[in-house]
């Protein structure tokens, strides 16, 4: 019970987090500075905690799902317009902040655009400074704008730096050679980590995890082909 509490091993090198921590460094400043030349610096600074939060995602985690474009435009744009509507019926106390939040998660799962620092972006906009509340809704204008530069900053840095982002659903799987039918070919997940260590990106998931995942389709994928054999005979 206690090995439970230990980290995994990281399967990344020292390169891979240099990289995204410049990326992060290099992005989060850019995005705070085009907030404040626009905005003002005191409504940029109150945006700086889940703007960094979502650098980490975009930079350091970027083939998540949590870490997609529609992911975090979709997640602000929920964020901000709950803090704002909660902020106007319920008034800027802590309950309305956690409200706020718990409102824009429910939101951001049925639009399939989660991503967690929207939920601390929720609360940081109930409880604003009094420079991002007197924008009232136009509040939106740099919540969206630092949103969208952070994006553009990932998307430009990650594809440079040989790091493809974003990732759909589309993208062609790696082709591998097909083993002898004599050979076992079951993946465990000592194979998983050997190869997430290969590709040398930081992957939000665990190899035992993907171990699981895949066994649980092997699953299903024979109960299917049981299936069809069965309706085949009928």
């Amino acid at each position: 019970m206690l090995a439970r509490w230990f980290p995994a091993a990281i399967n990344t090198r020292p390169a891979e987090w240099s990289r995204a921590a410049i990326g992060m460094a290099l992005g989060t400043l850019f995005t705070v500075w085009l907030c404040a030349q626009v905005y003002g610096l005191e409504v940029a600074m109150h945006l700086l905690g889940p703007l960094g939060a979502s650098a980490v995602l975009l930079f350091a985690v970027s083939s998540g799902a949590l870490a997609q474009p529609w992911s975090i435009i979709g997640s602000y744009l929920c964020a901000c317009v709950v803090a704002l509507l909660v902020a106007r019926v319920l008034g800027r106390t802590l309950g309305s902040a956690c409200l706020a939040a718990g409102m824009a998660l429910i939101l951001m799962c049925w639009l399939r655009c989660l991503h967690p620092p929207s939920g601390g972006l929720a609360m940081t906009l109930v409880l604003a400074d009094p420079a991002t509340i007197a924008l009232g809704w136009q509040e939106v204008g740099p919540v969206m704008l630092g949103a969208g530069t952070l994006l553009l900053s990932a998307l430009a840095y990650n594809n440079l730096t040989r790091t493809r982002y974003p990732k759909g659903p589309t993208e062609t799987p790696v082709v591998v050679p097909l083993l002898s039918p004599q050979v076992d070919a079951k993946i465990t997940a000592a194979d998983l980590e050997q190869a997430l260590a290969q590709m040398e990106q930081f992957f939000d998931v665990t190899p035992s995890e993907l171990e699981e995942l895949i066994h649980i389709a092997e699953d299903h994928a024979r109960r299917r082909s049981i299936g069809q054999v069965l309706a085949s005979r009928v």
